[in-house]
């Protein structure tokens, strides 16, 4: 009955131990992903851009969903360059 009692004790301390590691793993990512909030809202409002202005949708026949909602922003040839330098355009200055 002793080593029964033992082994449930020790998989308990181990079970302990995982959680408290998992614990300061999760911790330590949230304190990077708090830090990158900024970028990760940045690349997000990129792909978002990228995604409704730039790329052809095949079930839009080849159109983007801005030009298929008849929204015309001018792009040039290069549609990616000219969209940020449209957006840098309206960005304001301090």
């Amino acid at each position: 009955m002793g080593r029964a009692r033992d082994n449930v004790v020790q998989k308990a301390k181990i079970a302990v131990t995982t959680i408290k590691r998992e614990n300061v793993t999760v911790r330590e990512r949230d304190k990077v992903t708090r830090s990158m909030k900024e970028e990760i809202q940045t690349i997000t409002d990129g792909l978002r851009n990228y995604y409704n202005f730039i790329r052809p949708h095949q079930s839009l026949n080849g159109e983007t969903p801005a030009e298929m909602a008849k929204i015309s922003l001018g792009l040039g040839k290069n549609k990616w360059l000219s969209l940020i330098n449209k957006a840098s355009k309206e960005v304001p200055k301090n």
